[in-house]
């Protein structure tokens, strides 16, 4: 990896855990802080997306069409169930969870659906995912794992995790293959988000003002924040980096989460907890070593 995909790709993971706990703070606004901070992103980037179509940097394509339209409703799952986590439990359970759960269910699905031989590594990578997983949830204490609170944190991290592996291959794709500028990919699924929103903003109007109280400069940090952490990746993926060294490298942004949401929330931790996150980005590690 190159100084610059290094620095692109660490600047992100600071960027990525710094808007998730923005998203944290307006987590009881739910889809509607999901639609406006999409809104938000679009007016954002709009300019540079309209000077890169205008000097030909994007040719449109079936398969492009069809790969900004599943990255786009992947992303949606994914901001909606990250939201949904955050209601229910702490940023520092979810958020590494999420972040951990992604590679790890990616080589799961390489091992069972694409045939690929399991190696030593890639195996010592799952069991130490699963056992951070549980000391993040458990806090070393390991009755509390059939606690709905430690239940609760473990099922949306997984399920957004789940939805972080998806998109990842889907833009990897479309970036790597097709040649679909970050930018551009980015924006266009953030529009393809909104239309699926739009008829659920609509049908509940007055509850979306209403739940987006307090909470529109959030909106606006995040919808600057969210894309530009992921451009930032794409970049990296673009300048030729492998995603199996992209991945571990942006997965630090698991402890700057988890001590965003200790430190600056006072989310209850102790060393368990933080143990839990170490062992998490060595089980990445090792996967993306196997």
């Amino acid at each position: 990896m190159s100084f610059l995909s290094l620095a692109l790709v660490v600047l992100a993971a600071f960027i990525h855990a710094t808007w998730n706990l923005l998203a944290k703070r307006a987590a009881s606004a739910g889809p509607a802080f999901v639609f406006f901070y999409t809104v938000a992103a679009c007016v954002f980037y709009l300019p540079w997306v309209a000077y890169l179509l205008a000097s030909g940097a994007f040719d449109w394509s079936l398969p492009a069409a069809i790969c900004i339209v599943l990255g786009g409703a992947l992303h949606l799952a994914y901001s909606l169930c990250l939201q949904r986590g955050y209601q229910v439990a702490d940023l520092s359970v979810v958020y590494p969870i999420a972040r951990g759960s992604g590679p790890m269910l990616s080589t799961v699905g390489a091992f069972l659906l694409l045939g690929e031989q399991p190696t030593a590594a890639g195996l010592s990578g799952l069991v130490a995912i699963v056992a951070g997983i549980v000391l993040i949830s458990t806090q070393g204490n390991f009755t509390k794992f059939r606690q709905p609170e430690s239940q609760r944190g473990v099922r949306w991290g997984t399920a957004t995790g789940s939805m972080i592996a998806g998109y990842t291959v889907v833009d990897g794709y479309g970036v790597k293959t097709l040649g679909i500028h970050p930018v551009v990919l980015d924006w266009c699924a953030n529009v393809v988000r909104l239309a699926m929103l739009l008829p659920w903003v609509l049908a509940h109007r007055r509850q979306s003002v209403e739940l987006m109280k307090n909470h529109w400069l959030l909106a606006i940090a995040v919808g600057a924040l969210s894309p530009l952490s992921y451009i930032l990746v794409l970049w990296a993926l673009q300048l030729g980096t492998p995603l199996s060294v992209v991945a571990p490298v942006r997965e630090m942004s698991m402890m700057v989460g988890a001590l965003f949401g200790i430190l600056i929330l006072r989310e209850r931790a102790g060393p368990w907890r933080i143990i839990g996150c170490l062992i998490l980005v060595i089980g990445v590690a090792l996967l993306a070593g196997s």
